[in-house]
């Protein structure tokens, strides 16, 4: 897991949203929607649900974005 994943992660936990996370990141939403299939495919845990609407936190989707939020606070420079 690079810290990569754990950045796009979280803004994509944030926003709710795949194509705003990628501008507020300045990447390809592809890219970004295929970096965090990666770490879930990594962590063998399926973090979002994708729809045509936009993307919801699974139920452990949200407790690793609190995982994720919380090493952020403690100095873990994810940006």
């Amino acid at each position: 897991m690079e810290l990569r994943h754990l950045r796009y992660f979280l803004a994509v936990g944030e926003a709710s949203n795949f194509s705003k996370a990628a501008a507020q990141l300045r990447v390809a939403q592809p890219a970004l929607s295929r970096q965090i299939r990666d770490l879930e495919e990594e962590i063998g845990v399926e973090l979002l649900r994708r729809s045509p609407r936009g993307v919801r936190l699974t139920p452990e989707g949200r407790l690793f974005l609190e995982e994720v939020e919380v090493e952020a606070r403690h100095g873990i420079a994810l940006t």
